[in-house]
């Protein structure tokens, strides 16, 4: 029986190049744990195999989907085993949907309040200050909406 022929070990650079990241988002996903062992000359120059950019590029879609580097080693996980059923890969997916949901209603949210606090430099306080940093200023704890100044 002949022997599968060994892939050639790819260099940090190839690494990153061939993941479209950058060698030192490679080395931080390395220690996060994300790459598993990576081998090392008896020089200590990183020795990767063609695993690693698939992972790499795992990585890069998940987090682009809004997955923590937590979440990512979770989906790992569930890659690993072959049996693991699409439903648990699902619950996991519309949970992150949820998430996603409210992260964008609290970003509308602060987007209308800014757009309430900059329609408001068109007209100076009584004060003669500008509203927007009046209303940035007002101590913390006297109400958690914006004055009547910007509603």
């Amino acid at each position: 029986m002949v022997a599968a022929p060994q892939e050639a070990p790819l260099k940090i650079g190839d690494v990153a190049r061939l993941a479209e990241l950058s060698i030192d988002a490679v080395r931080f996903y390395e220690r996060e744990g994300l790459l598993g062992r990576v081998r090392r000359t008896p020089a200590g120059q990183r020795q990767y195999d063609a695993e690693a950019v698939r992972r790499l590029a795992f990585v890069r879609r998940a987090t682009a989907l809004g997955f923590s580097l937590a979440e990512v080693k979770g989906l790992f996980t569930l890659r690993v085993s072959a049996r693991t059923p699409c439903e648990r890969v699902r619950e996991r997916a519309l949970a992150k949907l949820t998430d996603i949901d409210q992260r964008i209603a609290e970003l509308q949210a602060m987007r209308d309040a800014l757009a309430r606090l900059a329609h408001n430099c068109n007209e100076p306080s009584a004060t003669g200050t500008c509203p927007f940093l009046d209303e940035l200023a007002r101590p913390l704890g006297a109400t958690d909406t914006p004055t009547s100044c910007c509603d």
